[in-house]
Order: C-alpha cells, then sequence, then structure tokens
C-alpha cells in the first residue's frame, strides 16, 4: 500500500525563493540511495497505484530550508532535484526532457546526503497538474538509485500488476468457516477477504489424516486453487502484507468450538507459511 502522498505545489517558485544550495552534492561519495537493497514489498509499495514510473538523471540539487520541510524525519533531508529524463518505465503523461521534483534522503554523520546527482534513478511519481514538468513522488523517498538488476525487478513487479488478471488489493478477513471431514483430523477451511476492488478472493486449507496441510489462494470465485502463492509474487505481497495477523474473531463463523479452534489453526498455517512481509522503507 501506497504510503502518504508526499505533497508538492509550485516547486519551481520554491526553488527559486527557499533553497539553500548544497554545494557538496557532487558524484564523489558512492553512497547509495537507500541503506538497504529494495525488497519485493518496497518496490510493489512504490509501484502500485504510481501513475509515472521514471528513469531519470539529476543534474542539479539544492537543500530545502529545514524550517520549510515539514514532516521530515529525523536524520534526514529534503531536497530539491532537477533531472533529466532518461526513460518513461511505465505511465502514459507526456513528459519533457526535464524534470523537477523534491525528495526525502537520509544524511550521513556529517550531514550528508548519499551522492547522485548525474547518476540514474528511477522516480515513482505522478505528474503535477498546471506544472509541466514538475512531478509529485508517491512517497518522500519514493527515489531509487537504478541499476540493471533494479530495472529488471521492477519490469517485473509491473507486469504483475497490470497484468488483466491480478489479484486485487486485500483489506481484511470477511469469513472464515471450519468443515469437519468423515475421517479424525480430516477438514476443510475457507477464508473469504475482503478486496478494496470487491472482487473475490479465498484461502482454502485442507487436511487429510498422515499428510501436511494443503492450502491456496484463489481470487476468482468461479476457480478454486489448492495452489499457494510464492514468495516475492503479487498475490503472495497481496495477502503476507496486508492480511491481519491473527484470524479475527469476528469473522470466525464456524458453527462449534471445535471448528473454531480448527480455524483459528489454519488460519495461523497459513501466516506462517506466507512469512513475514519485509521492509526496508519506513
Amino acid at each position: 500500500m501506497i504510503k502518504p502522498v508526499f505533497q508538492l505545489s509550485g516547486i519551481l517558485t520554491l526553488a527559486a525563493g527557499v533553497l539553500t544550495a548544497s554545494p557538496a552534492l557532487g558524484d564523489s561519495r558512492p553512497a547509495p540511495v537507500q541503506a538497504a537493497p529494495a525488497t519485493y514489498a518496497d518496490l510493489a509499495d512504490l509501484a502500485d497505484g504510481a501513475p509515472l514510473v521514471i528513469r531519470a538523471q539529476p543534474r542539479k540539487i539544492a537543500a530545502v530550508e529545514p524550517a520549510r520541510a515539514r514532516g521530515l524525519r529525523l536524520g534526514w533531508g529534503r531536497f530539491y532535484v532537477q533531472a533529466k529524463t532518461e526513460a518513461l518505465i511505465a505511465g502514459s503523461a507526456p513528459l519533457g526532457e526535464a524534470l523537477a521534483y523534491l525528495v526525502d534522503l537520509p544524511l550521513d554523520p556529517k550531514g550528508n546526503p548519499p551522492g547522485f546527482k548525474k547518476k540514474s534513478v528511477v522516480l515513482f511519481a505522478r505528474a503535477v497538474a498546471g506544472h509541466p514538468g514538475e512531478l509529485q513522488l508517491v512517497a518522500p523517498d519514493a527515489q531509487l538509485l537504478w541499476d540493471s538488476a533494479l530495472d529488471v525487478r521492477i519490469k517485473g513487479v509491473l507486469r504483475e500488476l497490470y497484468a488483466p488478471a491480478a489479484p486485487p488489493r486485500i483489506t481484511g478477513v470477511r469469513e472464515a468457516v471450519h468443515t469437519g471431514g468423515d475421517l479424525a483430523g480430516a477438514g476443510e477451511t475457507q477464508i473469504f477477504l475482503v478486496s478494496a476492488s470487491g472482487e473475490p478472493a479465498a484461502i482454502t486449507v485442507n487436511r487429510s489424516p498422515g499428510r501436511a496441510p494443503q492450502w491456496g489462494v484463489s481470487f476468482s470465485e468461479l476457480v478454486a486453487s489448492d495452489t499457494a502463492p510464492a514468495k516475492d509474487t503479487l498475490a503472495w505481497y497481496r495477502l503476507a502484507c496486508f492480511l491481519p495477523i491473527a484470524l479475527p474473531e469476528s469473522a470466525n463463523t464456524s458453527p462449534d468450538e471445535d471448528d473454531r479452534a480448527a480455524a483459528v489453526q489454519d488460519y495461523a498455517f497459513v501466516r506462517a507459511q506466507l512469512g513475514g512481509c519485509l521492509r526496508t522503507r519506513r
């Protein structure tokens, strides 16, 4: 899920009036734009809902005065960047060669940001209406240092997001029902999910005596599935990063206490199979 939009308005005027030049921002510091490589969840967070994904090369960088940088995190600085468009990775808005935007960056112990001038970066952004060439990042830190490996990963995420049958955003659990089988230890739990779009989504867990539980997720009311999503895929992300940690008691509509306990157990099994949603961005 996208973090709150980084508000930006009239940044060209801002550049002229409230910026302090940063002569230390050169090419000599090889520090990366972020402290750790972006995870799948980081990239999906940024790409999901970003109208534009752009590769650009920053040409001019200046620090915004701290007093004018509202909401800035401790240990970070806000910077006004003028950049050259290198490629439109995703999106359809017309772009010129010149771009301008604001970005938040972590500072080193000396108070300097990472050096990225004249290096390629990836921006997750939207165009600013009425201000040609200005961008609004979808999050304060929605700039990543570009390399060929990151390019491949981003395009893989975008292909999944733009696929016709892409899994919808999951916002919660609507209902979980366990039905016992004819044999001891057998049974099925169906977990019906809530999606932001209203599209159907459900998890099914099947247990048979002497066998490991099997589970799968379906994003169609017409097709059931016993196939669990692979890690670092969009289906995995929709579940691992947004399902509640525990089954909400109000969603457990199993008919008796044993079935209710089985539904809780099966939900916990699915959460354990999904694993954690690792993010390096705050």
